[in-house]
């Protein structure tokens, strides 16, 4: 296998997992090679280190080559070779290229999501429960919505449900629950209250026993019941709080 063969190989493998950013300028091509959680991150503004998720410390004239942009021609475009200076640049000013499968893999996974989130964080005022995912997906493909692969879930979500809410009745109520356990429980429920909702109020009292109040998306009571007993083993106390 000759040297350009074996670099087009070792592009393509990691093309599987790694994106292109790509920034034009002068007429000239730069690339990036980026990992595309650290591209949503970034753009989501999140604090990364760029350089951390490159497979390689390089700027590419053409990545899928493996050609390198030379320095000379870095420093007369960007004023500098530094590479985490060159690849906020490069993905701040560019944009970022995927390949068709790429780009379906991405694209399947957030809507995944973001139907998650919708399903987790609504209900049917008509029922008062959730919908079935396949019900949300329904409605955004009859919405004929589009699902970008890199923006992040929570300001998706906030725009697909003003296109399906004309499809769909949606609620969005929150509803408040105090949960009184003993003390050896807390630290077997605590994780998983914090991650199923907002602990709003929480106190030890006299007994040894601990309690507190929390909020949670209407369409996470099952969720929020099934997991409390599961960890308790039936072991605690839950009142609706209107």
């Amino acid at each position: 296998m000759g040297k350009k063969d074996y670099q087009k190989e070792h592009t393509d493998t990691l093309l599987d997992e790694y994106v292109i950013a790509r920034y034009k300028s002068h007429g000239e091509i730069f690339e990036i090679l980026l990992d595309p959680e650290a591209v949503e991150k970034y753009r989501g503004g999140k604090e990364v280190d760029l350089v951390e998720n490159m497979p390689s410390e390089k700027v590419f004239s053409d990545a899928k080559k493996g050609e390198e942009a030379s320095h000379s021609l870095l420093e007369m475009v960007f004023d500098t070779t530094e590479i985490k200076e060159l690849a906020e640049k490069i993905l701040e000013k560019g944009e970022v290229q995927l390949t068709t499968e790429q780009r379906k893999k991405r694209q399947e996974q957030k809507e995944r999501e973001i139907i998650d989130r919708i399903v987790r964080d609504s209900m049917n005022p008509q029922t008062n429960a959730p919908h079935p995912p396949q019900r949300i997906e329904n409605a955004i493909r009859e919405a004929n919505i589009h699902i970008d692969p890199f923006k992040p879930v929570s300001k998706q979500v906030e725009e697909i449900v003003d296109e399906i809410k004309v499809l769909l009745p949606l609620s969005f109520e929150k509803l408040t629950f105090s949960v009184k356990v003993r003390g050896d429980m807390y630290g077997k429920i605590y994780g998983v209250l914090k991650n199923i909702g907002r602990i709003n109020e929480e106190k030890w009292l006299n007994d040894g026993s601990w309690m507190c109040k929390i909020s949670l998306p209407a369409g996470a009571k099952d969720e929020f019941f099934e997991k409390i007993n599961e960890k308790t083993k039936g072991n605690v106390e839950i009142e609706k709080i209107d």
